[in-house]
């Protein structure tokens, strides 16, 4: 909260935002148990750690239900290096083929990454999808039966989302479900803070200053659409900036 406000221009101490928090009764985090690393502290790897943008994306689904008792299922996808939700689709029911349809959407998106890690789920063991990410040369990193640690980043994501939004939220309807966890997504991966980022949101969205030519334009000289964003300011583009480096693609959410 305290990196909102000083993004927002505000300049504030991080104690005092912490002493209003709790004069206002707002849930304080519990302190956690300590938990053992996923690799050596002189760096050599036990288990597989992201090095790089699309090296090792993680899976794992989520489970809520809905105002008169139904279960509802979402599939989140992560980049466990920017920390970027890269799918997070809602439905009844989730199978895998679902699975497999988000996955070569994404693929088409942003190319297969190296490995993707999940558990060891029917939905993830399929043939049928081993065989697919096989033939693509994407390697499947499953975890140890029963150790969720192991597929540490997406776990700390289903927290936050659980958190902030699923217990806090009653679904009338999976249409609604699908709105207001898409928003929440957005919110993730361009304005939450993220304090493994350095306090900066996973994937920021970036404005161009009026009158310069748009990015996309391959003379430089198209000027952007005026319906696009807030005023046609708003473009897709890349932040050279974000801590975990350049070519981090963010959109306004217009497009």
């Amino acid at each position: 909260m305290a990196a909102l406000r000083r993004a927002a221009g505000w300049h504030v101490n991080r104690k005092r935002v912490e002493r209003i928090w709790r004069a206002e009764g707002l849930k304080v985090p519990a302190c956690k148990p300590k938990r053992g690393r996923l690799w050596l502290a002189d760096g050599s790897c036990m288990h597989l750690r992201s090095e790089r943008p699309n090296h090792v994306w993680s899976c794992d689904f989520v489970q809520d239900r809905t105002h008169d008792g139904r279960r509802i299922r979402m599939l989140t996808v992560i980049d466990e290096y920017t920390r970027e939700c890269l799918a997070l689709p809602v439905a009844w029911r989730l199978n895998s083929d679902d699975v497999l349809a988000v996955l070569a959407d994404l693929f088409v998106e942003r190319g297969p990454p190296e490995h993707i890690r999940s558990d060891n789920g029917p939905e993830f063991t399929a043939t049928a999808v081993r065989e697919w990410l096989g033939r693509l040369g994407v390697k499947t990193a499953f975890i140890e039966p029963g150790s969720p640690g192991e597929n540490g980043y997406n776990e700390s994501f289903n927290g936050k989302l659980r958190d902030e939004l699923l217990d806090r939220e009653v679904f009338y309807a999976l249409a609604e479900a699908r709105v207001l966890i898409g928003a929440w997504r957005r919110h993730y991966n361009t304005v939450r803070p993220h304090s493994a980022l350095g306090y900066r949101p996973p994937a920021p969205e970036t404005v161009a200053p009026p009158g310069r030519p748009a990015p996309w334009s391959p003379s430089g000289s198209a000027a952007p659409p005026a319906n696009h964003g807030v005023g046609g300011d708003v473009v897709l583009t890349s932040n050279p900036d974000h801590p975990r480096g350049g070519g981090h693609a963010a959109c306004c959410g217009t497009c």
